[in-house]
């Protein structure tokens, strides 16, 4: 086992613990209540990063051009530039996120795979059967990225939406362990981050978007409704997961 631990200026212990048996065990590393400033927040995503980095040697950032996904390989990367990214490409994604995607990877010099499904698509699966379609495009795709791993650091948030509420940290579904640095991070948290440090963020944003997917399966949403609402609209999945999320990987 190994742990680290310190205290924080809010006397509020800093700690996670790894048990060899593997299993996870973990402790916050703030008490939640403690997360108080967008600067606690920042600390404490980067130790989680940097534990992670250090227990995981075969370990990667799962990139999906949103915000979040942005500024989670913004921090990433101040701990570990050359850290391997992956992302997984639908035939739906939308132009100006693989327009952003080519940018970015040239820009930010990435250590990056792509992943794309080999199946064909089937008009209008997304819309009859959102989550055979997500299967085929994201599911398998993402398995396929994260076969040779042993965790992957994915930008999920709490505040997202009704689905995302009882997600740990870090987390372990069959063999393969998942940390979520941005838990705790909302939507504000993430915007006044990329304005401090001139994140570049996908510019569907500007349009309106709150959360982006797939071109089909995403649309705009209003200030008073969940971020995810938009996406899967009319059909059983709406604001639910794609399945990476909730399935075994691995």
């Amino acid at each position: 086992m190994s742990l680290t631990a310190a205290s924080s200026h809010r006397n509020v212990y800093n700690c996670v613990m790894f048990c060899n048996n593997n299993n996870v065990i973990i402790t916050p590393l703030y008490e939640v209540d403690a997360l108080v400033t967008l600067v606690d927040k920042i600390e404490h995503s980067k130790n989680l990063i940097r534990e992670a980095i250090k227990k995981y040697p075969r370990i990667a950032v799962a990139v999906s051009w949103g915000k979040d996904s942005m500024v989670l390989l913004h921090l990433v990367r101040q701990i570990k530039p050359d850290i391997p990214v992956f992302t997984v490409i639908t035939p739906f994604k939308p132009k100006e996120t693989l327009e952003f995607k080519d940018r970015i990877i040239k820009e930010w010099n990435l250590n990056i795979k792509e992943y794309r499904s080999k199946e064909k698509p089937i008009p209008g699966l997304w819309k009859t059967n959102p989550d055979e379609c997500c299967r085929i495009f994201k599911v398998e795709p993402t398995k396929e990225a994260v076969k040779d791993l042993d965790a992957w650091i994915s930008g999920l948030r709490k505040t997202e939406g009704r689905t995302r509420r009882d997600y740990q940290e870090i987390e372990k579904r069959g063999n393969l362990v998942k940390i979520n640095p941005l838990l705790e991070w909302t939507e504000l948290d993430i915007w006044r981050y990329s304005a401090l440090y001139n994140v570049p963020q996908n510019p569907l944003y500007k349009k309106g978007y709150r959360s982006l997917g797939c071109e089909p399966c995403t649309t705009i949403v209003d200030d008073n409704e969940p971020e995810r609402a938009g996406r899967w609209r009319g059909t059983s999945k709406c604001g639910g997961e794609c399945g990476i999320h909730t399935k075994i990987l691995k």
